[in-house]
């Protein structure tokens, strides 16, 4: 007889190999023709809803890694509810507006120039669209669920007429204004910019000193007395038509080099020793308010250049008194405004000097600093040039330095409902918790929005103007307009006149000739992304507001989160989310930021090429994604591995499996052995431990106490010791069953724990599942944690006994390493223990050898009395010996008892007894 054929050895379908990257795209065919994602809605449907809203990535180009974490990371979260009491509808959006659409269509040679307004937009939608199919495809690859075939697109004519009631609504409560004011401009894009389109970059820049002749001194100052600015803006010195000064600070009048200079007393030193004084003398000091109204003479053109008191004045560098042009600073604008000043700007769209900077006409910004600094010197104005690397700000799409510059731009007013906005960051829920630090200082420090952009390709600034310029915003057109858009998309208001576009027999009083114009500018894409509460949460009946949670880049403070909340408070009084998540970004495995010329991107296609999903996903739970996250090669190789042990520990259940039938089998838990309720009570507390982690979005945690959960308590502990019973014992052996039935509840406790990480190789575990009702494990809900009776004493006993196995398990390594044994089962193990272990192993009634893997055991004295050559430990000794006796062949088990039965000389005694009842047919 072959008695190998006697053993019930595991048996499955299921492979050891995942061979995810073809077996994946499979089952989202599948999953995708059956339509999972209603499957799971309809499961659901009559339970409270969660609504996690997407916020729309940019649709351009290829998903790169923080596409990935981004959207695997809201899989997560909405697989989890939808297992645990929720409706989790998922609607995936897109931006589809703005600059890099226009750039991208005109670097693949479409000349915009032979075509009109309407006819570029018609391209820049097409393009658009493929770029969301595109993209689409690759977010459904990353087995992200979702309503895929109904998404939210900022440019579907639906979503347009939401954003101009939005806008309208705002309008109303007089939250918007046009005004001239600078803005970050940007030369490159020829547009205004929001501050969430900035990027900070280092750039060279010359660093000047330059002298302003006081002409009227007040009694203060002597005419002739030179007031010192600093400014590393040299062509924003045509603009100058004033000085600040901090009304506290002390100002010292100088004499040095033969002139009379004014600079802040706290700065002189490093002033000195700038412009190179040999030495100088302090004649007095004068307080900064005693100069207001003080006037120099512009050192180019002799004008008025008038003193003036502002708060933004300090000490941190320059000279304390502030170059002051007010069309080309925001605090510029603002203290000139308080004094009268006009609002001069010589620099047009593009970054050239006008007319209105004589001298310099015609040049770009940049490269006028170098004439306007040599006329400086020349004019015997300019004390000291250096160049200097700093931080600018710059444009972060085209890359290139931006500028402010005081144009006619429309603005969302903050300062009229700030109060407001800030309550509604307080009543958020924010995870991390800096997350409301950071956007509560980001609104209360915020200037007004800058909300219209000089570009074609995105939503019309809804605005008519009358005969006499009187800008026309009614509730009447408002919603002639929205209504509009519905029906025919916006770019009809490129196809049509301004009097085509309002309602019929629409009169103004501003207009006796029924005349009017249209607002050319569009909206900043900010506002686009911003109205998505009205366009989706508020329009789609799989959705509500306010959401449960936005969850996006931490970038996204200063972006989505920030224009969702200003809209969002503006139009309904609250912020539009519940809770806001936020996560880092993507470093290579060095920390260092990807990019393409350092060669250290990871490409998510390419990884679920070579990989799967299942991979990505994994590393995406690994992370400590509230911080910047690392991701390379060798990393996801890191995490495969621990793959490989998940995959492993489900195969050999189901292996085990075969032939169970859990309606037939299964063994109450008040008949198990005491071992199996331990590993029961072990899974419920994983239960506990996973959804408390599911809740908190801890999944690193979940990662960490899944995988310790299959190494440790499984394949090292349980899975280890009970392949005796599996494997030797008959198939209905009241033991065997037993495991069987922890095994069953461990494999589909498992396949739903990790289904919402890891859903195709939970989908493909659950298809062999014996006795499963669900087709899918993500047509289940999530197992609940329950009080296992005798779960206490049964933890501390078990423990206690684990630490007495660990004892035993290094004596054994010992002894292998010094080959005294082969196999724990060559071995005979006598243990030296105190009492209470002496008493603890007296009081488990399973087969203590059976758990220890070894073929003899036995307590065999005090730890006093444990011979010198034991391993000693803190509370036993161990003494391992060669077992004596001969190897059964069926179990491997070494004892002076084979051969005891003469019809199976090679057997042991238990062996030989299941053989000749359960295989007799067999000889």
């Amino acid at each position: 007889m072959n008695y190998k054929d006697t053993l019930l050895m595991p048996k499955t379908e299921f492979p050891m190999r995942g061979n995810l990257p073809k077996r994946e795209p499979d089952m989202q065919s599948v999953w995708n023709e059956e339509d999972i994602y209603k499957q799971v809605l309809d499961r659901t449907k009559n339970r409270p809803m969660f609504v996690l809203h997407d916020g729309p990535p940019y649709a351009n180009g290829d998903i790169h890694i923080g596409h990935a974490l981004n959207k695997i990371l809201k899989d997560f979260i909405v697989r989890f509810k939808s297992m645990s009491g929720y409706y989790a509808p998922y609607i995936p959006g897109w931006d589809t507006h703005g600059l890099p659409i226009e750039q991208a269509l005109t670097n693949s040679g479409v000349n915009r120039k032979e075509m009109t307004i309407a006819e570029f937009r018609q391209l820049c939608e097409e393009y658009a669209y493929k770029q969301v199919h595109n993209q689409r495809e690759q977010f459904k690859r990353l087995g992200v669920r979702g309503d895929w075939e109904n998404p939210y697109i900022t440019l579907k004519p639906e979503y347009e007429a939401a954003q101009i009631k939005v806008f309208g609504e705002m309008a109303k409560k007089g939250f918007i204004y046009k005004g001239l004011k600078p803005v970050y401009w940007s030369p490159s894009s020829e547009s205004a910019l929001a501050e969430a389109e900035i990027e900070y970059q280092d750039k060279k820049s010359a660093s000047i000193y330059v002298s302003f002749d006081v002409k009227k001194g007040n009694d203060v100052l002597e005419e002739g007395t030179k007031i010192i600015i600093w400014t590393t803006t040299p062509w924003t010195i045509p603009a100058n038509l004033g000085i600040s000064v901090h009304p506290e600070l002390n100002y010292a009048v100088v004499s040095a080099a033969g002139d009379r200079f004014v600079v802040a007393e706290a700065l002189l030193e490093e002033v000195a020793e700038k412009i190179g004084w040999e030495s100088h003398t302090i004649e007095k000091l004068v307080k900064g308010e005693k100069l207001e109204h003080v006037v120099a003479a512009h050192p180019l053109y002799g004008r008025d250049s008038l003193v003036m008191l502002g708060e933004h004045v300090t000490t941190d560098s320059g000279t304390g008194a502030v170059h002051t042009a007010p069309g080309h600073g925001e605090d510029d604008f603002l203290v000139g405004k308080k004094y009268g000043l006009d609002v001069l700007c010589p620099v047009n769209d593009r970054g050239v000097m006008t007319e209105e900077a004589p001298g310099f006409e015609g040049l770009f910004y940049d490269k006028a600093n170098k004439a306007i600094t040599e006329k400086l010197s020349e004019a015997g104005a300019l004390l000291k040039m250096e160049f200097i690397t700093h931080s600018y700000p710059h444009d972060w799409r085209t890359k290139k330095p931006v500028i402010y510059r005081a144009t006619a731009q429309w603005f969302a007013s903050i300062d009229k409902f700030r109060p407001e906005l800030l309550e509604a960051v307080k009543e958020t829920k924010w995870v991390p918790a800096w997350g409301e630090t950071r956007l509560f200082n980001m609104i209360r420090d915020r200037g007004d929005w800058c909300i219209s952009r000089q570009r074609a390709w995105g939503v019309p600034i809804p605005v008519f103007y009358a005969e006499n310029g009187e800008a026309i915003i009614t509730d009447e057109t408002i919603a002639h307009v929205s209504e509009l858009f519905r029906e025919n998309g916006s770019n009809i208001w490129f196809k049509r006149t301004a009097n085509e576009l309002l309602p019929e027999g629409f009169t103004h009083p501003g207009s006796p000739n029924g005349e009017f114009t249209k607002e050319n500018d569009i909206m900043d894409v900010w506002f686009d992304s911003g109205s998505s509460h009205e366009g989706v949460l508020e329009q789609r009946s799989d959705a509500q507001r306010p959401a449960d949670l936005y969850l996006e880049g931490s970038d996204q403070y200063r972006g989505w989160f920030n224009s969702s909340l200003i809209t969002g408070v503006a139009v309904t009084g609250k912020a539009p989310y519940k809770g806001v998540l936020s996560h880092g970004f993507a470093l290579d495995g060095e920390g260092r930021k990807m990019s393409k010329s350092l060669g250290n991107t990871v490409i998510p296609a390419k990884v679920m090429e070579q990989l799967g999903a299942d991979i990505l996903r994994l590393w995406v739970s690994s992370v400590d994604f509230q911080a910047d996250v690392r991701v390379s090669d060798a990393i996801l190789k890191q995490v495969a591995e621990v793959y490989r042990k998940i995959r492993n520990t489900f195969r050999f259940l189901l292996g085990n499996l075969d032939g169970f039938k859990p309606a037939e089998h299964a063994v109450s838990y008040e008949n198990l052995r005491e071992v199996d309720q331990f590993m029961l009570v072990k899974l419920n507390e994983l239960i506990k431990t996973v959804r408390g982690h599911y809740e908190k979005y801890e999944f690193a945690a979940i990662y960490h106490a899944v995988n310790n959960f299959c190494t440790v308590d499984l394949s090292s502990f349980y899975l280890d010791f009970t392949k005796d019973v599996l494997y030797i014992e008959a198939e209905n052996h009241a033991d065997r069953r037993a495991i069987q039935t922890v095994m069953y509840e461990t494999l589909t406790t498992l396949a739903k724990l990790v289904s919402p990480i890891l859903p195709h190789t939970a989908d493909e575990v659950w298809t062999e599942v014996p006795g499963a009702e669900e087709k899918y494990v993500q047509l289940t809900d999530m197992p609940d944690y329950t009080e296992l009776p005798k779960a206490e004493s049964l933890t501390k006993k078990w423990t206690a006994f684990m630490a007495v196995r660990d004892d035993i398990l290094k004596a054994l390594e010992e002894a292998r390493n010094e080959k005294i044994i082969g196999k724990s089962l060559t071995a005979h193990v006598r243990l030296y223990a105190d009492n209470e272990t002496t008493a603890l192993l007296a009081s488990i009634d399973e087969d203590l050898k059976q758990l220890f893997i070894v073929s003899g055991f036995e307590v065999a004295g005090t730890v006093s009395e444990a011979p010198e050559q034991a391993v000693k430990r803190e509370k036993v000794s161990v003494v391992v010996e060669k077992a004596s006796g001969d190897t059964c062949e069926r179990c491997w088990t070494v004892t002076d008892e084979v051969g005891q039965d003469a019809d199976h000389p090679t057997l042991c005694p238990r062996c030989a007894a299941v053989v000749k009842e359960h295989y007799s047919e067999m000889n």
